[in-house]
């Protein structure tokens, strides 16, 4: 207790030194969390429109499908097992067919991919409702991105060829039934969705599919012959890698913020054992061991780290709350690189992201401060007192 006394008094007398090492280092707090939240913010939003637009709770994939090859969309089709047609029925599972095709938008040609999809699905957030047609027409829905790049918009009707599963190529025209707005790229990037039962009939693919997008409760899903369960885990594990990735260089970021604040605290610890070399002979002959001098001095350099936050928290608070609340507008679209985030991503700052943050720099300010300070054990105290210690 005496010596935390001795400590603040000593840090509070310091003066303009000690407050602009407390500003510097509430600085890197305030931008660590930020940073660090920021990060955290980007990992839900991303993971979370993946679940809602294109994984749900998994899929099962025909055995020949490969995502990454087109050329497997031609073999890559199965009917549909007996098995799943009582969940599909019944809203668990919905099933989607894809194939290439060719897109003739204002006498330009575009290669693109075929989705067909149940409009009375309601597992995955694309409006497939609006695939409900009437009039002999083949609606088709595209997200912005498509939309922006075509030139397309809902009314227009735009050629497109396929092949069929004989080979044999047909074409037709279809009508822009709507243009929806998502996060992911992966659902929207060079590809037109269809009512499912119309691509069938257009790839004389009856009752077949190319993969099923489960609901959220897939305990009972398992690998059936012919098709392949991926988990929802094992679906997001590509997103994940790139988090991971993003995470890394995050700590760059950390590592010189935190560099910058540390190298404040050993300078001023540095210069005060350099200056108040008489307290410290006077300490030592007041009956106080090397040891308690040392801790004396480390823990003024630890205090500092305790101000911080509390200085942190009075603007840093604030701050970062009203970003959580209305978040950061990129100037960016997420479509523009491929990647999963949205054009306004939420700050996600948890106890446990600022308790940490506050245990790590406290951990690092005290060995920081206990550096320099271990070379007061070296110090004869009478020289300390006449101001001469080497």
């Amino acid at each position: 207790m005496l010596a935390l006394k001795l400590a603040l008094r000593n840090i509070l007398g310091a003066g303009l030194r000690t407050w602009l090492n407390v500003i510097v280092l509430s600085f890197s707090f305030v931008v660590i969390i930020w940073h660090k939240g920021l990060l955290d913010g980007w990992d839900h939003q991303a993971k979370r429109d993946m679940i809602k637009w294109e994984i749900a709770g998994g899929q099962y994939w025909q055995e020949k499908y490969d995502p990454y090859d087109p050329f497997s969309l031609t073999d890559a089709h199965d009917k549909i097992p007996q098995t799943l047609k009582t969940n599909i029925a019944n809203n668990e599972i919905t099933p989607i067919l894809i194939t290439q095709a060719t897109l003739y938008p204002q006498g330009r040609m575009q290669s693109i991919l075929i989705k067909g999809i149940d409009p009375n699905q309601s597992i995955l957030e694309i409006p497939s409702s609006m695939l409900k047609s009437e009039n002999g027409e083949i609606p088709a829905i595209i997200g912005m991105a498509m939309s922006k790049s075509t030139r397309l918009k809902v009314g227009d009707f735009v050629t497109l060829r396929w092949r069929d599963k004989n080979g044999t190529f047909d074409a037709t025209e279809i009508k822009i039934a709507g243009v929806f707005d998502t996060n992911v790229p992966t659902v929207e990037v060079g590809q037109v969705w269809i009512p499912l039962k119309q691509l069938q009939e257009m790839m004389l693919l009856s009752d077949e599919a190319t993969l099923f997008v489960c609901g959220e409760n897939t305990d009972e899903f398992k690998d059936i012959p012919g098709w392949k369960f991926k988990s929802q885990q094992a679906l997001l594990s590509d997103l994940n890698e790139i988090l991971k990735s993003k995470t890394l260089a995050g700590m760059v970021i950390w590592a010189i913020l935190l560099m910058l604040a540390m190298l404040a605290i050993f300078d001023t610890q540095v210069l005060s054992i350099f200056r108040r070399q008489k307290e410290i002979g006077t300490y030592i002959a007041l009956g106080m061991t090397r040891k308690q001098v040392v801790a004396l001095f480390t823990t003024e350099g630890a205090m500092h780290s305790v101000l911080a936050a509390i200085v942190g928290a009075v603007y840093g608070y604030p701050l970062l709350a009203m970003q959580a609340i209305n978040g950061i507008t990129m100037p960016i679209e997420s479509k523009d690189y491929g990647m999963t985030f949205a054009n306004t991503l939420y700050p996600v700052y948890s106890f446990g992201l600022v308790l940490s943050t506050v245990i790590i720099v406290l951990f690092i300010t005290i060995i920081v401060s206990y550096w320099p300070a271990k070379r007061i054990a070296k110090m004869n105290p009478t020289d300390a007192l006449r101001g001469r210690a080497q």
